[in-house]
């Protein structure tokens, strides 16, 4: 029997099993787990947005998820990733693929963001400039950034509600952007977390460390990254200390760094940013509101 075909989906609080799911975290508490509980169509923790993390459910019996075209993870339960960068357009497609072949598709649509947009009267300087050390230098360290996003590993930190990894005044917000004279300037990329050199910071949830520049980076300074799984990852930049190696499995709470202003900062903060596959993602949406 061909199975029926729906052109919008629209969700914010999917009720299953008669218990409404608010949250990301609620998703994976009792019969969620199990298999024969898998929901008849894609089921979704929260609303898309850019910026923001969706945790998805697939329809019971799918073989295989494809978002925009791509295939994702998929956990034996069903469960999958999906993230809007901020820039991302306002819809996305999803297909269901089944062991008979038969496929099961919805679009969903993406709320936009809310950025902080700065209009200058001014030229861009174009930020600073670079010299002729800084590009010997710059190839091997986005290559390592690179070789460490690609890590995948099977930790399930993604399944968890995360935490803020320091206490302090959020000096920097992502997607924030200056248009000079009409022309954009590039978006900030991560939350900026201000508080004094030598903090202690934690992790935000369960990971394995893929890099830990213990020689500074020329723009991150002292570089730690770590994997959450399926694709989900963190960088904490301009660190003054790194208390974990490259390989460490982390636990949330756990102490893996210590704030300074290495690299390229005007000042003693953390740069949290974080990226789903490609997709760069606002951490700010994914800790609970304060």
């Amino acid at each position: 029997m061909q199975r029926p075909r729906r052109a919008f989906l629209k969700i914010s609080l999917v009720a299953i099993g008669g218990a409404a799911i608010p949250s990301a975290a609620a998703a994976f508490a009792g019969p969620l787990e199990s298999p024969s509980a898998a929901p008849t169509t894609f089921w979704m923790s929260t609303q898309a947005v850019q910026g923001g993390l969706v945790i998805g459910r697939a329809p019971r019996g799918a073989q295989a998820v494809m978002f925009n075209g791509m295939e994702v993870s998929l956990t034996p339960e069903g469960f999958f990733l999906m993230a809007f960068d901020r820039d991302a357009q306002n819809s996305a497609h999803l297909s269901a693929v089944f062991q008979d072949g038969q496929k099961w598709e919805q679009y969903i649509t993406v709320a936009p963001g809310n950025w902080r947009i700065e209009h200058v009267a001014a030229n861009s300087t174009g930020g600073a400039k670079t010299n002729a050390e800084f590009q010997a230098r710059r190839g091997a360290e986005l290559a390592r950034i690179n070789a460490a996003r690609a890590i995948r590993s099977n930790g399930n930190g993604w399944r968890q509600e995360f935490i803020r990894p320091v206490s302090g005044r959020i000096s920097g917000l992502f997607g924030a952007q200056r248009i000079y004279n009409g022309t954009p300037g590039s978006y900030h990329s991560g939350m900026d977390i201000a508080t004094a050199t030598g903090t202690d910071f934690v992790a935000p949830a369960d990971g394995v460390i893929t890099l830990a520049a213990t020689e500074a980076f020329t723009l991150e300074g002292h570089l730690l990254m770590m994997d959450h799984g399926m694709g989900l990852n963190s960088a904490f930049l301009h660190c003054s200390v790194l208390l974990v190696t490259e390989g460490a499995f982390v636990r949330q709470g756990q102490v893996i760094g210590r704030v300074g202003a290495t690299g390229r900062a005007s000042g003693p903060h953390l740069h949290w940013g974080m990226k789903w596959n490609s997709a760069r993602i606002d951490p700010k949406l994914l800790i609970p509101a304060r």
